[in-house]
């Protein structure tokens, strides 16, 4: 009697995807179709071992045409892992549409021997005829992806040629009827009195303002599930858009020209060639104040303790004097309503965080304090950069040598370089004190620019409480290294 060799368990992963969402929440939808002929061909392979695993890796509402699909990544991880011998798909365009991006899978598996299997076309890549058919099957797949993208593109240019509207949401003042842009009496009466309000006011933020005083409010839009987008306060950001549209002038783009469009136009171009130089005037005159404005030593490092907003550093000048300010974003760009507002004199405020900061060398608790404070800063930017260092060494393990991303490789290295900065010792208060003693005594006498140069190294954010007049400073684990560095380097 010959024995027999016991069969090795070979563990199928199922792979279903589809690319709309709509039917996902049936009962039984063609994902379910895809992992029942799948289940039943692995279970025609029982004599082989095979087995399928319990864990489902179902994509529903993702297109082929990119990797960024939740259940694919989790395939992929556990692949790596060494979880998987063989993944069954019901076509290969479930996998990928991408020629590009199936060479490197192919590779992928072939590198942990995993088999990839298509129930359907009837192939497995565990023979050579197998990933000679693949290869023809996944070039048509690709092909026939492109010129449907082709034709697409075509169909949309020639439609915008016409101007007509090709798709997306209607702007403030239309809505859609028979895939033409009809004008919505009420809102187009609102965006007629925006254009007016502009042409006679000095500034967008004067007009923010109005709108807010008025209880207007952006487009509401509803998608096909049900939820409801939009319906905002106006803001500088929004209303500058919604001036520059030429939908209101009656044109439409195509490409980068602009052609008469199908649809009514809502201003005349009386009104609108006043409002776009209007708004030409307003951003000359913005750009120079931009530029003529010195002296801001917490420039985009300072923000609004009620809303987390950024302050912004601005002026006023009175009698031929400059006053400088610190003032919520927010505030400034939506009204007092969207934020109560942050308002500090600059000149007082930037005195009081640099003497807080040149008081660290001085004061042993609150030096103590602060290196605790910094070293778990640190150790939380570690686990986030040991995170983001990880999931890209796996997705450049996934290619070949000479395929390799050339944006990845660099941010891998800048990774890698930074928690080597980082270091794991915990912070030594001597090396602190040292610093922060010795760029007391010298402040005074550094340039403008050196000292912003150095309160950036020093701190990572600024959070003013107007309420109490309270400041919280967060430091830099690394810029207090090179401030450290720098004073061992003088001495």
């Amino acid at each position: 009697m010959i024995a027999r060799a016991p069969i090795q368990q070979r563990r199928v992963a199922i792979y279903c995807r589809k690319s709309v969402t709509e039917g996902l929440q049936q009962e039984f939808n063609s994902l379910d179709a895809q992992r029942e002929a799948c289940e039943n061909y692995v279970r025609s392979q029982q004599g082989e071992g095979w087995i399928a695993l319990e864990t489902r890796y179902d994509d529903g509402g993702f297109s082929g045409a990119t990797a960024e699909r939740p259940a694919f990544q989790r395939l992929l991880d556990d692949v790596e892992r060494g979880r998987i011998d063989v993944i069954a798909v019901y076509k290969i365009d479930r996998l990928s549409r991408s020629l590009r991006d199936f060479a490197k899978l192919i590779d992928l598996f072939e590198r942990h021997q995993v088999t990839f299997v298509s129930v359907t076309q009837s192939f497995s890549t565990g023979t050579s005829m197998g990933r000679l058919t693949l290869n023809m099957l996944m070039s048509f797949a690709e092909y026939e992806r492109e010129v449907i993208g082709e034709r697409i593109r075509d169909k949309k240019r020639a439609s915008r040629s016409r101007g007509m509207w090709t798709g997306g949401r209607p702007p403030l003042g239309y809505v859609i009827v028979d895939k033409k842009l009809v004008p919505c009496a009420d809102e187009a009466a609102q965006v007629r009195e925006t254009f007016r309000l502009y042409a006679e006011s000095n500034s967008l933020r004067e007009l923010v303002a109005e709108t807010q005083r008025r209880g207007w409010r952006s487009k509401v839009h509803q998608n096909r599930h049900g939820r409801q987008s939009g319906g905002l306060p106006f803001s500088k950001t929004t209303l500058d858009e919604l001036l520059r549209n030429p939908l209101y002038r009656g044109l439409i783009r195509c490409g980068d020209e602009l052609v008469r469009g199908a649809h009514e136009p809502l201003v005349d171009a009386e009104l609108w060639d006043a409002v776009q130089a209007r708004l030409r005037e307003n951003a000359n005159h913005a750009g120079a104040a931009t530029r003529n404005k010195t002296g801001a030593q917490l420039r985009g490092l300072v923000h609004c303790g009620r809303c987390g907003s950024p302050l912004l550093h601005t002026f006023s000048t009175k009698q031929d004097r400059r006053f400088r300010y610190y003032v919520c974003a927010r505030a400034h760009n939506e009204g007092a309503n969207a934020c109560p507002g942050t308002r500090v004199a600059a000149g007082k405020f930037e005195k009081f965080v640099v003497d807080q900061i040149r008081a660290m060398g001085r004061d042993e608790d609150l030096l103590a304090r602060t290196a605790a404070a910094v070293e778990q800063l640190a150790e939380e930017r570690r686990e986030q950069l040991g995170g983001e260092l990880a999931r890209i060494e796996r997705r450049l393990g996934r290619s070949s040598e000479g395929e390799r991303d050339a944006t990845l490789e660099q941010r891998r290295c800048e990774l890698a370089t930074e928690l080597e900065r980082l270091g794991d010792a915990a912070i030594d208060p001597d090396p602190l004190r040292t610093a922060l003693a010795g760029f007391d005594p010298v402040w005074e006498q550094l340039f403008p620019a050196e000292r912003e140069r150095i309160l950036r190294l020093l701190v990572e954010r600024i959070t003013y409480h107007p309420d109490g007049g309270d400041v919280e400073i967060t430091l830099r684990r690394c810029g207090i290294q090179t401030l450290a560095e720098e004073a061992q380097e003088a001495s």
